[in-house]
Formats: structure tokens, C-alpha cells, sequence
């Protein structure tokens, strides 16, 4: 499958993509509360999704995601970083990625642009269900409620 060919040219290339994004965060009027952090632990928390793109990608039952970034929601209310923040980070990650994609020449051919495209719906569906997880969390650490998959209809 050739979107996993890209994967995998995504997390040979994580360290770069990390040190083309690290600073945006710090300095971001969004993102205030991560102009807080050091360097290193945005390094770690920005690599993290990069490096493992293909595990996330690849989880059939969502499981490692959620596991994850519910536990990402928890952990950022701890650090008391608002989620409206986490939120804007997470899409700055992803843009960062197909940005990336789209300027570094990896896709060159048309077979390459139809990979490129399944990519993108990949990356996408992950983030959707990363920034959900996230939220999830952080609403629950803050004992607010959190919607189960089946919504109530007003009556």
C-alpha cells in the first residue's frame, strides 16, 4: 500500500518535522499556555505523534488511541493548559504534516498523488478520534460529562 510507504517516510522524518514545528506553539497567541513549557517537553510531546503515526494509523479498534489521548485530556488539565489550547495544538500538528507532505517533494507522481490523498484521509480520521479522546479525557478529569456515541434526541 503505498499511503504506508508515506507513513513510514513521515516517521523516518518525525525529528524533522519536530524541529520545523517546535517553536510555533511556544510563541502562538493560541497556544499560551505551552510558551511555558521547555523546548524538550514539547519536543517529546510533538514526536510522540509523528514517530507513531503508522501505530495510530494501523489500530483497527481504536484502542491504542483512545488509551492514549484520553489519558493526553487528563494529563493537560493536571498542567492546566485550557482545551481550547490542546485542541489548537493538536490541529497545528496535523497542519504542520501536510504542510510538510505537500512542500517536501515526497509526493512526485500521480500513483504518489493517490497515496497522498488516502494519506491525507488517514491522517485526518486519526486526528478526528485523537482531538475526541482528548477531549473525552480532559471532560473527565474535570468531571464534566462526556457524550457516549449514542446521542439523546430532545424531546
Amino acid at each position: 500500500m503505498l499511503s504506508a510507504r508515506l507513513v513510514r517516510i513521515v516517521e523516518d522524518h518525525a525529528e524533522l518535522l519536530t524541529r520545523g514545528l517546535i517553536g510555533v506553539p511556544m510563541s502562538n497567541s493560541r497556544t499560551r499556555h505551552y510558551h511555558y513549557l521547555t523546548r524538550e517537553e514539547l519536543h517529546v510531546r510533538i514526536y510522540d505523534v509523528y514517530r507513531n503515526l503508522g501505530r495510530w494509523l494501523s489500530d483497527e479498534t481504536e484502542s491504542a488511541i483512545e488509551a492514549s489521548y484520553t489519558q493526553l485530556g487528563k494529563k493537560r488539565l493536571a498542567e492546566g493548559i485550557p482545551l481550547n489550547e490542546i485542541v489548537y495544538s493538536l490541529g497545528l500538528i496535523k497542519n504542520h504534516l501536510f504542510e510538510h507532505i505537500h512542500f517536501s517533494g515526497m509526493v512526485d507522481t500521480v500513483v504518489e498523488l493517490h497515496g497522498d490523498r488516502e494519506l491525507h484521509r488517514l491522517v485526518s480520521r486519526f486526528f478526528d478520534k485523537a482531538v475526541y479522546y482528548t477531549v473525552c479525557g480532559f471532560e473527565h478529569a474535570a468531571d464534566w460529562q462526556c457524550q457516549s456515541t449514542t446521542v439523546k434526541r430532545a424531546a
